[in-house]
């Protein structure tokens, strides 16, 4: 018997004109089109001038798992399945990735239309190193849990891009900023090729304050990597003792400070107390 495919299309982040020209084809010649929202697959069509020539079916958060194995039976039956998510590349913090996966385990082809991608969007106009990064997607609504997720990547030396939900970037941009420092660079892109449009560059701390007074639409965050540099043991032997080696290297304890609570993952404070409480 012969299987299917599952094609992975791209949608646009903000103009239709962004398409990708194989996305109306693929869209008039699918058995199946799974759309994480049926109502916004509606629109796109429309503003394309092409109607869906298959049916449609919902596969979002919600349904993903339940609706995967529906969907996988369709492909092993030989059927064109193409999925689309709101905005971007499917399974990419959205729906797909449990699709894909149980396509893989039974042979089925697995392809894609590529085309926008907020995330490769931010990136590239961030102004940030991009020879070496890492997506991280949201990060945990709880204060708790995000702020030990950033430290574990306190010293994380590649470029680090982010999505994060309008009305959590300040709460985001401050703990990024106690984590990875007040004056680590970093961009906010806001509302991706879309009419208002705007990317806001500064260090952390700048960019809490710039957040304070709210924001709208879809963001991105790019935050640039620890600089290169060893390691330092978050015990208070430890900090005290690179803080004495920096300063008897010629920096300031002020740098010195700085410098072990970057290596460390802490927050300046932190080791400022520890250095004074010796």
């Amino acid at each position: 018997m012969t299987t299917g495919v599952l094609v992975l299309a791209a949608t646009p982040i903000g103009q239709v004109r962004d398409a990708p020209p194989r996305l109306a084809e693929e869209l008039a010649g699918a058995d199946v089109v799974a759309a994480e929202d049926t109502r916004r697959l509606k629109r796109l069509t429309g503003e394309l001038g092409i109607t869906v020539g298959g049916r449609v079916v919902s596969y979002f958060e919600g349904n993903e798992q339940a609706r995967t194995p529906a969907l996988l039976d369709a492909l092993l039956a030989g059927e064109r399945v193409l999925l689309v998510t709101d905005a971007g590349m499917p399974s990419v913090s959205d729906p797909g990735y449990r699709l894909v996966a149980a396509a893989v385990e039974h042979d089925v082809r697995v392809t894609a239309v590529p085309g926008p991608s907020a995330v490769l969007t931010a990136l590239a106009i961030s102004g940030l190193p991009v020879d070496r990064f890492c997506f991280e997607g949201f990060l945990p609504r709880k204060a708790g849990e995000r702020g030990r997720r950033l430290a574990a990547l306190a010293t994380e030396e590649r470029t680090m891009v982010f999505f994060e939900a309008p009305h959590r970037t300040e709460a985001a941009l401050a703990a990024m900023a106690t984590a990875l420092g007040e004056d680590r660079p970093a961009a906010v892109c806001r509302e991706l090729t879309k009419t208002h449009e705007e990317v806001r560059r500064g260090a952390l701390g700048e960019l809490v304050g710039w957040a304070a007074d709210g924001i709208r639409g879809e963001v991105t965050i790019v935050v640039a990597g620890a600089a290169p540099g060893g390691r330092v043991d978050s015990d208070p032997a430890s900090l005290r003792a690179a803080v004495t080696q920096l300063e008897e290297d010629g920096m300031s304890r002020k740098e010195a400070i700085a410098e072990v609570a970057r290596q460390a993952g802490l927050p300046k404070r932190e080791v400022y107390d520890v250095v004074h409480r010796s």
